[in-house]
């Protein structure tokens, strides 16, 4: 039996995984990002590639990574989160390691696929995901094909400015969507929700060192499940900004449903309960819009190597 590996590239880890023609992941592993990135990290990539490859029948390999693909599915044109990753032909560069043929995919991308394949997104021939993670990442399927873009750079519904003059993006522009409905900005409402009630905030800071900086995701996720007042008002707050962004993507896209997923979905409907009602109230032509399905994505971090493996099979 013949199997695809996907490649799941990311700032600090890369996942690797043997996949099969039902989504299962057969067999994964874990690098670490060299943290000089460039040859280095493809060299990573080719040696543990290489090690599957001895032990699996692979068909097709597919790379995911967080930045700008172009259309042809090849080359890296931005990755701001590895180093020397700009203007990479990456299919070249790995392909020439392994004496493989590659194909090079957008990691939010590669995530709705995966969900739309094998996940959440079964059931739906149109969909927006939305990975809420260190930023916003996005992806569209529609008809059941994955949208790109004429350039291979579409879906990037982070980058989609809410606030003029808001707060300065990663990407140089200010008031970005990432700046309001990421992990990242789920800290900020929550240190805002502390630097305005710090008696409430008693609790939830004793889950960190006793300081706003020491707070995590996970602390707040942590609390938020156990009642803490002011880390729902932060997972509120995060909602309404994640169901106004939907609420855009709607007006423009018209999908069947919207599946939201990275590691701040494990709060459940803590997160989805707010991010409903703000896309209900955000949607145009109130009352007579047609609301779209709101989901929890369901393959985790296994999302986006399942998707490039299933994309390097077409």
């Amino acid at each position: 039996m013949s199997f695809n590996l996907g490649i799941d590239v990311g700032g600090t880890k890369v996942l690797l995984g043997v996949v099969d023609r039902d989504g299962l992941v057969k067999k994964e592993v874990r690098c670490d990002t060299p943290r000089e990135g460039g040859d280095a990290l493809i060299r990573v990539i080719a040696d543990a590639a290489q090690a599957l490859l001895k032990e699996f029948e692979i068909a097709g390999i597919g790379v995911c990574a967080p930045g700008f693909i172009s259309s042809d599915r090849r080359t890296v044109i931005a990755c701001p989160n590895v180093v020397g990753w700009n203007d990479l032909d990456l299919a070249k560069a790995l392909g020439e390691l392994i004496d493989r043929s590659i194909v090079v995919e957008n990691d939010a991308n590669a995530a709705a696929w995966g969900e739309k394949r094998f996940g959440a997104g079964i059931a739906y021939h149109s969909l927006v995901m939305m990975t809420i993670g260190t930023g916003l990442g996005g992806g569209f399927i529609d008809n059941n094909s994955l949208f790109r873009g004429a350039h291979g750079m579409g879906a990037e519904f982070g980058h989609i400015r809410a606030v003029p003059n808001g707060h300065l993006c990663g990407c140089g522009a200010r008031g970005c969507f990432e700046q309001y409905a990421s992990g990242s900005a789920l800290l900020r409402h929550a240190r805002e929700a502390i630097n305005a009630s710090p008696e409430l905030a008693r609790n939830l800071l004793a889950r960190g060192n006793g300081t706003i900086e020491g707070l995590t995701g996970a602390h707040i996720t942590a609390a938020a499940q156990e009642g803490d007042s002011v880390a729902i008002a932060a997972f509120a707050t995060t909602g309404e900004w994640i169901g106004s962004a939907a609420a855009n993507l709607v007006a423009a896209l018209d999908p069947e449903a919207i599946v939201i997923g990275g590691g701040v979905v494990d709060a459940g409907e803590i997160l989805l309960a707010p991010i409903r009602d703000s896309l209900r109230r955000h949607l145009p032509f109130s009352g007579k819009y047609p609301i779209p399905s709101v989901v929890a994505a369901t393959l985790g971090n296994k999302a986006g190597l399942v998707g490039a493996a299933d994309l390097a099979a077409r």
